[in-house]
């Protein structure tokens, strides 16, 4: 395992995470647990772009319920009719939000939050496993890259974790 990140200084977002994949991919390959994979690749988003606050809401008896996160204090339980999170679960679907005070509902974990993106891992079978949220301090901080990028590392999660075919 890899103990720092490489990324191209100067590089473009998109660049960045096309470096980055490999690293996760890597970071997580010989790790069967997957507490520990989510906080490595919570602490591995975080660093490579400086998100607010970059973290995994795991989907346990109808509700989101914190995992591993790096940033500041979370909200530990979200309900899946409220918020950015829930919506995303719920839709089964990833959410973008360039100003989180314009979404209906929104969860002000903290006050400094200005942009979300939150992308769901949805099992074969068509359940939300969990959420993958990363927030911003910044208004329209996430573009659609964000979206295919985060989504690309929810899929090595799911290959990695979560049965790809109906049993």
């Amino acid at each position: 395992m890899a103990e720092e990140l490489i990324i191209s200084r100067g590089a473009s977002r998109k660049q960045a995470y096309e470096e980055l994949l490999p690293q996760i991919q890597s970071v997580i390959a010989d790790e069967s647990d997957l507490i520990a994979n989510l906080a490595n690749i919570a602490a591995m988003l975080r660093e490579a772009f400086g998100f607010f606050w970059v973290g995994f809401y795991r989907m346990k008896e109808s509700e989101l319920v914190l995992g591993p996160f790096q940033g500041p204090l979370a909200c530990t339980r979200i309900a899946l009719d409220r918020g950015v999170c829930g919506a995303a679960a719920t839709r089964k679907a990833p959410i973008l939000v360039p100003d989180v005070d314009l979404f209906p509902g929104h969860i002000a974990c903290s006050s400094l939050s200005r942009s979300e993106v939150v992308v769901p891992l949805v099992d074969a079978n068509g359940d939300v496993q969990m959420v993958l949220d990363v927030d911003s301090e910044f208004v329209s901080h996430f573009s659609d890259t964000d979206v295919t990028y985060l989504g690309k590392i929810v899929d090595l999660l799911k290959i990695q974790h979560f049965t790809l075919t109906a049993n």
